[in-house]
């Protein structure tokens, strides 16, 4: 079912450390019990982008929100401008982010319309950040869209500091689905095939999907690295995904 009114709008949520960030909220304007999903934007920031994806999942009947990952470092300021920012100070601290996305999660949950059930799905470092919300919150799916050095360290010289979470793949605590283009660097399809080994060694619930002739960001619809045919398989594995994990009561 898809519905055709939706309320968006932009909101203050309470963050990490108590903090006051902004957030884009979307949901649908019936009285429905649903679930609720993080949208985790992608490096280059809280743009229109990372919006239009809130959106989609309020269309498909979920309550929605997209935290500004970089609310303190650049108020205000446009995507571009505040993602330069973010990188030129070594990017968002984990623990921050884990704060951030808490207050989603609490936010989600604390709408009328909830049913209890929280989700999350990131792109690009997103997807590394939702793995990470699988291992430190209570969630009851998360996914990862070819999310870089969930294994594998980030080269010399790259701008952000991101630290492996290999070790960490035994405390996942939700089902995991991963998106992934063939022709990745970031993550490489070796290292795809070393997280799933991970995730067998460890029993986890997940399930791994991977395109030939995509690379990374081949969900993006304004830049060149997007492929239709592997973003419309994409997006149909999450709606499946989320249709088994987000639906009833929990």
């Amino acid at each position: 079912m898809h519905y055709d009114a939706v309320l968006a709008e932009t909101v203050s949520i309470r963050g990490a450390d108590d903090d006051e960030v902004e957030a884009y909220t979307a949901r649908p304007m019936d009285g429905g019990s649903r679930g609720g999903v993080v949208v985790i934007h992608h490096m280059p920031g809280y743009d229109r982008e990372s919006k239009e994806v809130v959106r989609r999942f309020a269309v498909w009947g979920y309550n929605a929100i997209c935290v500004n990952l970089y609310s303190r470092e650049a108020p205000g300021a446009e995507p571009d401008d505040a993602a330069a920012a973010a990188r030129a100070l070594g990017g968002v601290p984990d623990a921050r982010f884990v704060g951030d996305a808490a207050g989603a999660v609490r936010w989600l949950r604390a709408l009328p319309t909830a049913n209890g059930k929280v989700g999350t799905i990131g792109f690009c470092s997103g997807g590394r950040q939702a793995f990470l919300s699988a291992v430190e919150l209570d969630i009851q799916g998360a996914v990862d869209c070819y999310g870089a050095f969930v294994v594998g360290e980030p080269p010399e010289g790259f701008p952000v500091r991101m630290t492996p979470l290999a070790d960490r793949v035994g405390e996942l605590r939700a089902p995991l689905l991963g998106l992934f283009g063939n022709d990745d660097a970031h993550p490489s399809p070796d290292q795809v095939d070393e997280l799933e080994k991970l995730l067998k060694e460890h029993g986890k619930t997940y399930e791994f999907h991977r395109y030939d002739g995509a690379g990374h960001a081949f969900f993006s619809v304004d830049r060149p690295s997007y492929r239709v045919a592997a973003a419309l398989d994409g997006w149909q594995r999450v709606q499946a995904f989320y249709a088994t994990h987000l639906t009833g009561k929990a």
